[in-house]
């Protein structure tokens, strides 16, 4: 088992700050023109997978060159790239994924990283995403994250009702609150510590520190 496998995903380029949050030792999957990008940060990836209908050949030569496997899929299927190089990535058995982006782009393939990061089949995962300069965690049952005091932080319900939530080291705690899909009760919350603890009893949440 790897402690973090790091998901280089396409569309926009990540900004070169993500570098900072990737542990060492991490193993590096590409999808599609996140081989492009991957490079450019200067990451050694082990497997660039996709249709590759945006990489450009010349980096899939380069990670080819460097020792990396490239898995080639059709244009025509049932699961976008970044649905691929994450189920590559469960695959090595993480305890933790870390995804990195941009959020310039087309807006439904945004919307598709967030919700994907939620899936049922990542749950045994701890989830996070690098997108532009916002970080994303998924919470389910509990999770402490480290911050800034005034911190900007949201928590968005996904995939129905959150429940039993309560927060510590927040502004505006929550104790035993229910977050619906839908309700703007969790937006613009901020840090008051350098931690935050944040619990809930049932579903999942989506943090999103702006």
């Amino acid at each position: 088992m790897t402690d973090t496998v790091v998901v280089v995903a396409g569309g926009s380029a990540p900004l070169a700050r993500a570098l900072e949050a990737i542990p060492p030792g991490s193993r590096v999957i590409a999808a599609d023109r996140g081989a492009d990008h991957a490079l450019a940060l200067g990451l050694r990836v082990e497997l660039a997978i996709g249709d590759f209908d945006s990489a450009t050949p010349a980096a899939l030569e380069a990670l080819a060159t460097q020792g990396a496997r490239i898995e080639e899929h059709p244009v025509d299927k049932d699961a976008t790239d970044l649905e691929l190089a994450l189920l590559a990535a469960l695959d090595l058995r993480p305890s933790r994924i870390l995804v990195i982006g941009g959020i310039e782009g087309r807006l439904d393939h945004l919307l598709g990283e967030l919700v994907i990061l939620g899936a049922d089949q990542f749950e045994r995962v701890e989830m996070d995403a690098i997108l532009g300069g916002a970080r994303v965690h998924v919470i389910r049952g509990e999770r402490a994250l480290s911050g800034t005091d005034g911190e900007l932080i949201s928590l968005f319900a996904l995939n129905g009702p959150a429940t039993g939530i309560s927060t510590e080291g927040l502004a505006y705690p929550l104790c035993s609150e229910t977050l619906t899909p839908g309700s703007s009760r969790g937006i613009s919350n901020r840090f008051a510590a350098a931690e935050a603890g944040i619990t809930l009893e049932s579903g999942l949440l989506l943090a999103v520190r702006p």
